[in-house]
């Protein structure tokens, strides 16, 4: 009788501690949540103020494992064509987040909501901020000391994971921004300056001038673009 009650004991000290196992964000002790054993990466969310940025590059996101939510305010009602299509194309990796109402930094607080909220039942998650919104930094810092992962980014390429390391031969370097040009679209750089400006978006160490120029240069020896007082055409084939 004594062994079948050791027994039960066991047993229902593994299911207990299983069961606390399977809650998500549960932590070990302290006030910070522990990322789940042998994960330190978790999803990767990118969250878009589409009030303050209209990304034309979207398409860069397509074969990377990122969710995409797209905060859009009440009074929008107008979207770029090459938007729609490109979000139609992520497919069940976007979603679009409707504001209810309108007021000073309605947007803002709703994607505050949103990484607390995702950030308590995901604690290994990373996050991503695309807005030119300074007023978002004070809460980043914050989040930070949270142990929460969250940047804020001016353009999806500055994502660190959709930039082209420092290592790569200047080979791979052409191929990486050919690619990029490609998902463009019709929203490729049109002058020199914005396409030098572009190409540095993308590597991880900024380019220096020089740098800059080689590579416009072996753009142009290649054909892949063509330039005429100061204004950039394309010869991008697939």
């Amino acid at each position: 009788m004594t062994k079948k009650r050791k027994k039960t004991s066991k047993k229902a000290g593994q299911k207990s501690s299983r069961k606390a196992s399977e809650q998500p964000g549960r932590s070990t002790g302290g006030d910070q949540p522990a990322a789940p054993a042998g994960k330190s990466a978790g999803v990767k969310y990118v969250l878009v103020d589409f009030e303050n940025v209209q990304p034309k590059n979207l398409e860069i996101l397509k074969e990377h494992p990122f969710r995409v939510l797209v905060f859009i305010g009440a009074n929008q009602t107008k979207f770029p064509r090459h938007f729609v299509v490109a979000m139609q194309a992520l497919g069940e990796q976007a979603t679009y987040v409707e504001i209810a109402g309108s007021g000073p930094n309605a947007l803002d607080f709703h994607i505050a909501y949103y990484i607390g909220e995702l950030a308590a039942k995901e604690p290994s998650a990373q996050f991503h901020i695309i807005s030119r919104d300074r007023g978002f930094d004070p809460l980043i810092r914050h989040l930070k000391s949270k142990q929460i992962r969250v940047k804020r980014e001016k353009d999806l390429a500055e994502i660190p994971d959709l930039r082209i390391p420092d290592t790569t031969s200047r080979e791979e370097q052409i191929d990486a921004i050919v690619k990029n040009l490609r998902q463009r679209g019709h929203s490729r750089p049109r002058k020199v300056k914005t396409l030098q400006n572009t190409i540095n978006t993308l590597f991880t160490k900024k380019l220096d001038q020089s740098e800059l120029d080689a590579i416009i240069d072996e753009l142009r020896k290649r054909n892949l673009i063509v330039v005429k007082q100061n204004n950039v055409s394309y010869r991008l084939k697939r």
